[in-house]
């Protein structure tokens, strides 16, 4: 449902807005690879802009600290709807090694609403242009293991005896 409401809302291209949220700046450089002609993000439509009132996207990378968590706020609310937002990299996911530390909030997932997330430490161009193409309906998706693995657990929760051909 949500990638059918992406292609309708964003049938052409996505303007980027990339923010860094106080981490170790591994994910903005590969994030600022991704818009080289290397890559060529462009191609899919993908652009940076320079205000996050021309933005679609937030490209959000590092752990939420105290003191930016205001100013994150500020910045979704100045992104005109519809928006999306990703969370590039594990520290944008859940804190990373900064997890539950006196001057971080967490993830950005416990700030403002997260639409995608790419894990990664950091994560490879490859997988941040992968992320932003499934999003947008460009890719599918290449593995659906979620049935897999509440199955097992399951089985585990059951106290059925799991033999080694049904971990995978």
């Amino acid at each position: 449902m949500l990638k059918e409401l992406c292609r309708r809302t964003f049938p052409r291209s996505l303007w980027v807005y990339h923010t860094n949220t106080g981490g170790c700046n591994g994910c903005d450089i590969e994030i600022v690879n991704v818009l080289t002609p290397y890559y060529d993000a462009e191609r899919f439509g993908i652009k940076l802009v320079a205000s996050p009132r021309h933005a679609d996207v937030l490209l959000v990378a590092g752990p939420v600290t105290r003191q930016v968590e205001p100013a994150l706020k500020r910045l979704y609310e100045a992104v005109p709807g519809p928006k999306l937002v990703f969370a590039i990299g594990s520290c944008a996911i859940g804190g990373n090694i900064w997890f539950d530390t006196y001057h971080v909030r967490g993830g950005v997932g416990e700030v403002i609403p997260v639409n995608y997330y790419i894990p990664g430490c950091p994560p490879r161009p490859e997988a941040i242009l992968y992320g932003v193409a499934v999003a947008l309906g460009l890719a599918q998706k290449k593995v659906e293991r979620r049935v897999a693995v509440q199955q097992f657990l399951q089985q585990i929760e059951a106290g059925s005896p799991v033999r080694g051909e049904d971990r995978a």
